[in-house]
């Protein structure tokens, strides 16, 4: 059969299963200039920075035209190329143009293409407004005024995490990315997993960086300053210094935090071996009992967070283990203030960090002892890298360095636990150790790529199912199934990011397909090289168990809780003010939290404002919306002058109006 084929720029070029036009061309080694393209989520086609020129069909989207066979293509015509500096003015003419100070410089998309167009002017008045910068995330970043409407953070948060922290508003040149109620993103239900950050192609959405915090922390003397490095970090922050994914770099690593000025470098898979011990022993007890099943893992922070805001009737399934990184600091700060003799305020302990929800996870109560933080500060890999570039660092010239003891000792369980999959096989590793004595097992069946990932396993006389998910709307759609009762598992593991924390919102953005797949095999390379493959067989792991742990306080520094969310942190919104001083007020309160709001609280809105404005009660009407978030089971729920209604329809709450106010009303 005749390979379909097709002329791009006088090259021929065989056309397989690329999913478009765009695709196509990159495989030519043409690479068009897009802002809003990304392979993982939907074709948007905002920016039409990809408008190719096709021979009898004239100009048309690369990104939203499927390849066909004998289509003649120039992508870089005189039409084509002022079309696409024009664009590139408009978007410079409405932005910030703060550039030398913003985070994104140097790596912002905007800034590349006008360079890569030769744009030197700009023929447009500077239309931009500058808005103010949302700080109140703990993880993220937020400036409005360089927002260029890709779409790309809405979309991302909707199709690959179904959590729709960011949408547009208004119309025309009105047009704007908001959140919902226009909050701040530490006020909404964002999970603070960073792919928004990822995806946007300028400075609008950044990491909320602790790089001047650290360094002040490392200049103060009375400080002892002590460092943990999460398993995904060593095989990507090499891709900022050149070198391919997936090469580990970690000896690398510890000898540029101890020039930086780190009193202590230690490695996070030694909480993580921590982790699969807690995490194992707690399932096999769960298992034998048959009791809080399937059990979730607990190690993703955004997940976390998510599952508190959306399955709050599933918390107790949640394993109560802290993340490796909670685990590592709560030892941290419990066996160092000892041996040192300082206080915990005097320990100052910094995570590295491929993921931005730990900076979340890191200010959360639960992991603090009165007031005092487990872990102080969280950089990402990228921050990291960042510090190293502030340093005069030259990353490739580094001699290997090792982690000190015992906070730097480590096995092979702990290492996969940056892969999505990981967590599982480390805790299978366990539980088939305890089931069935022998050589340390590997389960296979939970590596890889695919976003959902299922498996009945075998050990001795023991048949268990386990589930591994990454990516948010996939975790919604299998946990949807195992409450309407459709599936039934043991053990699910849950990563917010797909392909694991080697894909989080930290971590260097590639373009590259192959770079998540090439991170998880130099962690499973890791796990070969190591002598121990399995947690339990940790040396220090178990001096620190024999010495230091009683049950009691091994759950005290190691187990925590979790608990339902409010789905909006602040007080009730008005939604319409009541004008009249005098006379009659009537008091209207509808609740918008999770239960509330997929009951119908909406349409019971809209229904109510429609009766007001149709009885002429505008005036005299205050109407609020609250966010209780309790999962109750009552909604919707409206409170009428004082009065709540439970299971509330148009109809009930009509009736309690006319009764506030007077019969006469409905006539």
């Amino acid at each position: 059969m005749k390979a379909r084929t097709a002329v791009i720029d006088n090259a021929v070029v065989v056309i397989e299963d690329e999913k478009n036009l765009l695709e196509l061309i990159r495989k030519a080694n043409i690479e068009l200039p897009t802002f809003c393209y990304h392979s993982e989520i939907s074709v948007y086609g905002a920016c039409r920075m990809c408008m190719v020129e096709c021979e009898g069909r004239g100009i048309i989207p690369a990104c939203s035209t499927k390849a066909e066979d004998g289509m003649v293509i120039r992508t870089n015509t005189k039409r084509i190329r002022e079309m696409r500096k024009m664009i590139i003015e408009l978007m410079l003419a409405s932005h910030d143009t703060s550039c030398t100070t913003c985070p994104k410089s140097g790596d912002c998309r905007l800034q590349s293409i006008a360079k890569q167009l030769g744009v030197d002017a700009v023929r447009f008045k500077q239309m931009g407004k500058v808005e103010p910068i949302d700080a109140t995330s703990d993880a993220i970043l937020r400036d409005p005024s360089k927002c260029i409407l890709c779409g790309d953070c809405v979309r991302v948060c909707n199709e690959i995490q179904s959590v729709g922290a960011l949408d547009f508003a208004y119309r025309g040149a009105q047009a704007k990315v908001v959140t919902c109620f226009n909050k701040g993103m530490g006020e909404i239900e964002c999970v603070n997993c960073g792919q928004c950050v990822k995806v946007c192609p300028v400075g609008a959405l950044t990491i909320k960086r602790q790089i001047n915090e650290v360094w002040d922390a490392i200049y103060d003397k009375s400080k002892t300053v002590v460092v943990q490095i999460a398993p995904a970090v060593r095989v990507s922050i090499g891709e900022h210094f050149g070198y391919e994914p997936g090469t580990t770099t970690v000896g690398k690593i510890v000898t540029a935090l101890r020039r930086m000025g780190f009193d202590k470098v230690y490695d996070t898979c030694f909480g993580a071996d921590f982790t699969v011990v807690e995490e194992g022993k707690e399932f096999l007890e769960r298992f034998k009992k048959g009791e809080k099943l399937p059990q979730f893992t607990s190690c993703c922070p955004a997940w976390v967070k998510f599952a508190e805001q959306y399955y709050p009737e599933m918390l107790n399934n949640l394993s109560t283990c802290k993340s490796p990184q909670a685990m590592f600091g709560s030892l941290c700060k419990d066996k160092l203030t000892r041996e040192l003799g300082i206080s915990r305020k005097d320990l100052v302990v910094v995570s590295i960090m491929p993921c931005t929800a730990k900076k979340f996870e890191a200010k959360r109560e639960e992991f603090k002892v009165d007031g005092s933080p487990d872990v102080d500060y969280v950089l990402t890999t990228n921050e990291l890298a960042l510090m190293m570039q502030e340093s005069g660092i030259e990353f490739s010239k580094l001699e290997l360095s090792s982690f000190d003891m015992p906070f730097g000792f480590y096995t092979g369980g702990a290492v996969i636990f940056g892969s999505s999959g990981g967590v599982s096989e480390a805790v299978l590793r366990y539980a088939a150790a305890s089931l069935q004595k022998g050589a340390p097992q590997e389960f296979k069946q939970f590596r890889g790529n695919d976003g959902t990932k299922v498996a009945e396993i075998e050990i001795g006389n023991v048949s268990l199912r386990l589930a591994v998910v990454s990516g948010l709307s996939n975790a919604k759609k299998l946990i949807d199934r195992v409450r309407q009762g459709k599936e039934h598992y043991d053990l699910i593991e849950v990563m917010a990011c797909r392909g694991g924390c080697i894909n989080g919102g930290g971590q260097p953005i590639t373009e590259g397909k192959a770079a998540v797949s090439e991170r998880s095999k130099g962690l499973y390379d890791n796990d070969k090289m190591l002598a121990f493959h399995m947690s339990a067989e940790n040396p220090y792991l178990q001096q620190i168990y024999h010495e230091d742990l009683t049950p009691e306080k091994a759950h005290e520094l190691l187990h925590t809780g979790y608990e339902n969310r409010r789905r909006i942190t602040q007080d009730d919104f008005v939604l319409s003010a009541a004008t009249e001083t005098a006379g009659s007020k009537l008091s209207l309160n509808i609740c918008f939290g999770t239960s509330c709001f997929i009951r119908g609280a909406q349409t019971l809105y809209t229904q109510l404002m429609d009766y007001i404005r149709d009885k002429g009660l505008e005036s005299q009407t205050e109407f609020t919306a609250s966010f209780c978030g309790k999962q109750c089971k009552m909604g919707p729920v409206m409170v009428i002058n004082g009065k709540t209604l439970d299971h509330c329809t148009t109809e009930l709450a009509v009736s309690e109006i006319e009764q506030v106010l007077g019969l006469a009303v409905s006539q």
